[in-house]
């Protein structure tokens, strides 16, 4: 059995979906951390059958809405003085900038590097957006 000390000021992400972990460690670069990082894989859920769950002995900035994006269930807890202070349950975003890219090649962003790139929310079940500008369907799972 592995012991995985307690973190004393820094983030908890739980309930990942299991096998979704190693995308969120890849894209936070938590490879390249320079303080102590726990990755839990397919650990006991009550909530699920299995989560992988990501501990972050140190405090950075998360964007909440592409973390959302990769999976809405996911749980991020706050952690200070070894107590958590906040949890955070996250959820698909309404709109997103930046994050999903049009591949229609008709839409403005296509030919207009300088246009955001901006999707709204069509179905929660489907975890589907649409481009503002061509109405383009994208994934939620798309994002770059």
């Amino acid at each position: 059995m592995v012991n995985i000390d307690k973190i004393r000021n820094g983030i908890v992400i739980d309930h990942i979906k299991s096998g979704q972990g190693i995308r969120i460690f890849n894209w936070l670069g938590l490879d390249r951390a320079k303080y102590t990082v726990a990755f839990v894989v397919n650990a006991s859920s009550n909530r699920y059958d299995r989560k992988d769950i990501i501990k972050i002995d140190n405090t950075i900035d998360i964007n909440f809405d592409l973390l959302g994006l990769i999976d809405p269930n996911i749980t991020v807890n706050i952690i200070e003085n070894e107590e958590i202070t906040e949890k955070i349950k996250l959820k698909l975003p309404e709109k997103v900038e930046n994050v999903i890219l049009c591949k229609n090649p008709r839409c403005i962003t296509s030919s207009e590097s300088y246009i955001p790139h901006v999707f709204s929310l069509v179905s929660t079940e489907e975890r589907t957006y649409r481009c503002e500008y061509c109405d383009e369907i994208r994934s939620a799972g798309d994002f770059r």
